[in-house]
């Protein structure tokens, strides 16, 4: 009797991998039927991650949304599937325990049907209550291990982790291959791993084709037993997206699986229908290297869909990383130059912060802290002179406990910085917040919505929130489309937006003429600039000769998270402003000078 595997759509994360935007609603209304016609996927991936805040983003009920989307795939007997980060639940910071157990009922009663939980640490104990809430929600809580390679992450680490969410009650179990690096035959034998242990246990791999292993990896662990393969389709698969359906159904038909068949007709509509969407305004955000495979991240194992964010945060870096080689009479740094540098620094520092997964959120932070060493190298400083809030949240233990062993470098720091280490439960340092919430409706006459929907909304995305319910998020979308459009920059199929840097070559060169010992402030981490947190018309920066020691916080960046201290590295007098107050930045941008 062949082995039956089945097929899960990817629709979501095709978008969300691709670049910045995801199908309106009204898109995913009309796209669905042709979906569910095709007749080879018994799951969608429908909803979680960030795909609820671009709803926001948009101007959209997210609420909506997903009860819109997962009903004719519900009327169809096809289950649907979200995506939540355990500790940090639909979004990239640690959330209350009581929004977690909110968020799964009110999934459940939108009709979501299959929560998949992950840890970007895999620590057992941030996934302890996705699967229990989940369970209790009345959900099939699926407990994802976050796949990637070292000599660390072996099949005795993954089976670990394994015994433990069995022991909470998870039904089944994914490999998310988030970045693509997991080596093929290692996965096999993972997968072998869990089914001899636990047979009962339905398997799911997720794997990305960024460095190229994914469609290898998927026949390897269809010889060892899985059971369910994420997939993607056409315009958008392949690049840093996943393979596409046909090509799987194929290898694996050949090799003697019990594969559904697909219905050409239904999924050339709905080829052709994603492709209208590109083509109307969603190929705007998408940037074309995300197109594209690369076997680069082989190296230091970083996410494909980061690409995007870290060619925009090179861009910004460049420009002063490459002022001080012109200083020092060194050459300067092409784009490849400085990415092949950033992802030889990532693979350097990624084993003195302990190894952590590369996947959201940690794969962002080793890459800030790499990108902030490179600079800091550059100007005759130390590595790690920069480190953001979050990444030392991570190092410290505050969001779970790191796979590897911190260097004694980044323990001294720690010392240094009086900050102390972690090693209690990370949900400890969240404390419930939903009666603050529910305080907040109250007050603003806003309802609740159906089974507490619209109160969770605002628990997990309070400040997306906020912008739907005033109508800035819209506008704010509206004039970001409206600029897109207008871009001359305008490709025939993928439209990439060109947006005005902060940081502008002719700057730089006249604060060299004013200021030839200039040397830079930078932002670690994109946001916007706050010379005066209490922010008034007439808020901005601080005169020019303001006195700075090392270490002193020159301004601020308010990010998703909070407001970011930027200090200086330099003892010195501010001699020049890039960045005014209220101007956006990225991560590198040079937001002032001190002499």
């Amino acid at each position: 009797m062949k082995k039956k595997i089945e097929f899960c759509l990817l629709y979501r994360d095709m978008w969300q991998s691709s670049g910045k935007y995801v199908p309106r609603v009204d898109q995913l209304k009309e796209i669905a039927p042709a979906i569910v016609k095709m007749g080879c996927f018994s799951r969608i991936e429908t909803n979680g991650g960030a795909f609820e805040q671009v709803n926001l983003l948009y101007g959209e009920n997210p609420n909506t949304a997903v009860r819109e989307w997962v009903k004719p795939f519900n009327e169809a007997g096809i289950k649907t599937m979200m995506l939540e980060r355990a500790l940090n639940g639909l979004r990239m910071y640690p959330v209350p325990a009581d929004v977690r157990e909110l968020m799964f009922k009110v999934k459940k009663a939108q009709g979501v049907n299959i929560a998949r939980s992950f840890c970007g640490l895999n620590d057992p104990r941030n996934l302890e209550l996705s699967v229990k809430y989940a369970k209790k929600a009345g959900m099939i809580s699926q407990a994802a291990l976050s796949i990637t390679y070292s000599d660390i992450h072996t099949v005795e680490y993954y089976m670990s982790v394994i015994d433990e969410v069995v022991k909470f009650g998870a039904d089944e179990i994914a490999l998310k291959d988030m970045a693509g690096v997991g080596r093929p035959v290692m996965l096999g034998r993972l997968v072998k791993a869990i089914k001899d242990k636990y047979p009962h246990i339905l398997v799911q791999y997720h794997g990305h084709s960024g460095p190229g292993f994914s469609v290898a990896s998927m026949l390897e662990v269809a010889k060892n037993g899985v059971d369910i393969i994420d997939v993607a389709m056409e315009p958008l698969a392949w690049g840093m997206v996943h393979p596409d359906v046909i090509t799987i159904q194929a290898m694996l038909k050949d090799a003697g699986f019990d594969v559904p068949e697909i219905n050409m007709n239904a999924y050339m509509e709905a080829r052709s229908l994603t492709q209208k969407f590109v083509d109307d305004f969603l190929g705007y955000f998408i940037d074309p290297k995300n197109k594209a495979m690369s076997s680069l991240l082989i190296g230091c194992g970083l996410p494909g869909g980061m690409m995007g964010s870290m060619m925009a945060d090179l861009k910004g870096a460049r420009n002063g990383i490459n002022m001080f080689l012109r200083n020092a009479n060194k050459p300067e740094l092409s784009e490849d130059e400085l990415l092949v540098q950033l992802f030889d620094e990532v693979r350097y520092v990624w084993p003195k912060l302990g190894n952590p997964p590369l996947v959201t959120p940690f794969s962002q932070y080793v890459k800030n802290i790499a990108l902030m060493n490179i600079l800091q190298l550059t100007q005759g400083k130390e590595r790690f002179s920069q480190i953001d809030r979050n990444s030392w949240d991570m190092i410290l233990g505050k969001t779970g406990k790191l796979p590897g062993t911190l260097s004694p470098k980044i323990v001294e720091l720690a010392e240094q910085n009086g900050y102390e280490f972690f090693t209690g439960n990370p949900q400890d340092n969240y404390p419930d917040e939903l009666p603050k919430y529910r305080k907040e409706m109250e007050e603003n006459g806003w309802d609740f919505g159906q089974d507490d929907e619209e109160l969770f909304e605002l628990a997990m995305h309070d400040r997306q929130y906020r912008d739907y319910k005033s109508g800035i998020a819209k506008k704010k979308f509206e004039e970001e489309l409206e600029k897109a459009q207008n871009s001359s920059d305008v490709k025939i199929i993928v439209k990439e937006v060109k947006l005005p840097e902060v940081i502008k070559e002719e700057q730089i060169e006249k604060v060299k003429q004013r200021c030839p010992n200039a040397k830079p402030i930078v932002s670690t981490v994109t946001g916007t600039v706050l010379w005066e947190v209490a922010v008034e018309e007439t808020s901005m920066a601080k005169p020019l000769g303001t006195a700075y020691e090392e270490g002193d916080i020159v301004c601020f960046v308010s990010a998703y998270f909070g407001n970011e201290e930027i200090k200086t590295l330099y003892k010195g007098k501010l001699c020049a402003v890039v960045a005014q107050q209220g101007d956006k930045v990225k991560k590198g941008d040079i937001i002032a000078f001190v002499e």
